[in-house]
């Protein structure tokens, strides 16, 4: 962060700002998603020529120095201003457990190093891991700093309990004063090398891992207090794969959060398309709304600069950056700067796509239930930030249905990739798609807008709850039909005495601006389909769980298939279902077919390895008058575990 100057002929006016009001104008750490390259995806790799002397030996200081000198001289100018040394620098310990930097990797040290990149006006991250290294613990008689009578005996649990992502750390013990003092210590220690940014590492519930053992929530919350004691603004980084049960935790804690798993792929390219490139597309969804200023969600590292290295064709990296840059993600590279293709320097320099990024403005899809999707953000100018992607495997036509997204009238278009207006389109847009490729547009309508994407969020015999995009604050009035049931001041509402086994079209109205409708039925009475009570077959198993009673069917995907107990309802429509399922790693997607007619259901996971604790979503189902037939499997993937159904 820079520093605040101010002149001294402002003194005196600023003395007169409240407090108050001086607090809200100081520059928020990571107010914008941060920007620059990191190592692990180098490290990471078995690209011929990378890591010549063994797996992750490409770190070292003149690799690192290469790479600076690199983005300051050609990505700097776009935003680009982290250097980021990941995994691979420690050493050992010195005699109070505090890490020492492998002399060998970096003789002139982290303190150098921080001062040479410095030097470029750069910023320098660093990287450690949650818990007390094993290697740091020195049969507990290690002295904490600054801590008499402190020992690293002191700051583990007696049965030295082991955590983190790898179980290469044991727990600490934050109800004595001696762990913050300890991790106090290794916040001075980077302070005093010049960080400006910490990932911290194998952090839980996530990292696949979860119960007490792995809960970090204290450590995070040590580390957030440690930072902030050095003086020095320091971003905090926490991975991978973090449970969103404890969002509120790291929002009120770090200035962000892996979301899933490396992207790397561990393999003879960079990253391949599906190994983990296009999960993200699933696993952000329910974290769009955490982020903002000071707290973004992190993707992880982008490899879209050689083609070759990278191992996907050039539609993919167009949509993997255009991802990154569309839900505000920290945009930092993985690729060796040095070897940057043309293509892949057009992608990384894109302002225009940069500028979408940096307005912290994340996009969602208008729905996922087929590989053809729409991404969408309202800009602060009345724009719309609209990404098309086709995800599927073969190339298609995607389509944003302007009424939909709250677009009347005609509207101006312009192709950000291409820094090109196409013109004018009112109704809709659309585009033919290679597979895996995307379009990114900025839409311009030339009238006032609408309530867009209004979705239901549940429904009771005599209730519908909605949502929708826009502002909050103003008045909305809901009709059913047309009668207005509701007015409101924020972007959700539940629309109460209506009549049982009855269909109804919702429109939301701003202003005179009429959204687009969308229909309900309400049912005739709540009734909840236990998934033990169906058929699993092809290896789908009934489990006890902590679900609507006590059990769920889990291994279905592959040839694993569930069918629901029969659904009746007395009218033809579309049904706010209640989905209860687990999912306890990344989000996992199950192909629901009713009736014959199937789509797919991405669904939150909640990477915390409590495969007993049942989640819910609520699910637009089109059902038929009298008995239907739902089925949940996958043929290519594994599927979340089903408890049951409500209507």
């Amino acid at each position: 962060m820079r520093a605040l100057g101010v002149v001294a002929g402002l003194l005196a006016s600023l003395i007169a700002v409240p407090a108050a009001q001086a607090q809200q104008q100081a520059p928020v750490l990571g107010e914008k998603p941060y920007m620059g390259w990191s190592s692990w995806t180098l490290q990471a790799t078995n690209y011929p020529g990378v890591n010549p002397d063994g797996p992750a030996s490409w770190l070292n200081e003149k690799n690192v120095l290469a790479q600076a000198d690199v983005l300051a001289a050609k990505y700097k100018k776009h935003g680009y201003d982290h250097v980021n040394v990941d995994a691979g620098w420690l050493g050992s310990f010195d005699e109070y457990g505090r890490p020492v930097v492998d002399a060998k990797k970096f003789p002139r040290g982290f303190k150098w190093l921080g001062e040479y990149v410095h030097g470029k006006g750069l910023k320098f991250g660093s990287y450690l891991a949650v818990g007390l290294d094993l290697k740091a613990y020195n049969d507990g008689r290690t002295p904490i700093y600054n801590a008499p009578g402190c020992t690293t005996k002191d700051v583990v649990y007696p049965d030295l309990r082991r955590t983190n992502g790898w179980d290469m750390a044991y727990k600490m013990n934050f109800d004595i004063p001696c762990s913050q003092k300890y991790v106090d210590s290794l916040a001075q220690v980077l302070a005093g090398w010049g960080v400006d940014f910490l990932k911290l590492d194998g952090v839980g519930p996530g990292s696949f891992k979860g119960g007490e053992n792995y809960d970090n929530t204290s450590d995070v919350k040590a580390w957030n207090a440690a930072l902030k004691r050095t003086g020095r603004p320091i971003q905090f980084l926490i991975s991978w794969a973090l449970s969103h049960r404890q969002a509120d935790v790291w929002k009120a804690n770090t200035n962000g959060w892996r979301v899933d798993t490396d992207v790397e792929c561990y393999c003879n390219t960079l990253v391949t398309w599906n190994q983990s490139v296009k999960q993200r597309w699933n696993d952000v969804v329910q974290w769009i709304d955490d982020a903002g200023p000071g707290r973004w969600n992190n993707l992880d590292s982008l490899a879209v600069g050689n083609g070759q290295m990278d191992g996907i064709t050039e539609a993919e990296r167009q949509s993997y950056m255009t991802l990154w840059a569309i839900s505000s993600s920290p945009l930092y590279i993985g690729d060796d700067l040095t070897k940057i293709d043309d293509y892949g320097h057009q992608l990384l320099t894109n302002d225009e796509v940069i500028a979408i990024n940096q307005a912290g403005l994340p996009a969602r899809p208008v729905d996922q239930f087929s590989d053809q999707q729409v991404w969408y953000a309202r800009n602060r100018d009345g724009s719309y930030t609209v990404a098309l992607f086709n995800l599927g495997s073969r190339p298609a036509t995607v389509t944003a249905d302007f009424a939909q997204l709250g677009i009347n009238g005609t509207a101006k278009v312009r192709d950000v990739w291409s820094r090109k207006d196409i013109g004018q389109a009112k109704g809709s847009f659309s585009a033919d798609l290679p597979v895996h490729g995307t379009k990114l547009l900025k839409i311009t309508p030339r009238t006032s807008v609408s309530p867009g994407v209004v979705q239901g969020t549940g429904a009771t015999p005599t209730s519908v709850s909605l949502k929708w995009q826009g502002k909050s604050g103003v008045r909305y009035d809901v009709y059913a039909g047309g009668k207005k049931v509701a007015t409101t001041t924020s972007t959700n509402v539940t629309v109460t005495g209506l009549t049982p086994a009855t269909s109804y079209e919702f429109t939301v109205v701003q202003n005179g601006s009429r959204s687009k409708p969308v229909s309900f039925v309400t049912p005739k009475e709540t009734v909840t389909y236990e998934a033990e009570k169906g058929s699993p077959a092809g290896g789908a198993t009934v489990y006890g769980c902590a679900c609507s009673n006590g059990s769920k069917v889990g291994f279905i995907g592959g040839s694993g298939v569930l069918t629901m107990p029969t659904v009746t309802v007395p009218r033809e429509g579309t049904y706010l279902v209640e989905l209860s399922y687990v999912d306890a790693s990344s989000s996992r997607t199950g192909i629901v077919t009713v009736n014959g007619t199937s789509f797919k259901l991405p669904v939150a996971g909640s990477n915390d390895d409590n495969w007993n604790l049942p989640q819910k979503a609520t699910v637009p189902i089109y059902l038929l008058a009298g008995d239907n037939t739902i089925r949940f499997g996958n043929p290519d993937d594994s599927v979340f575990d089903v408890d049951s159904i409500r209507i």
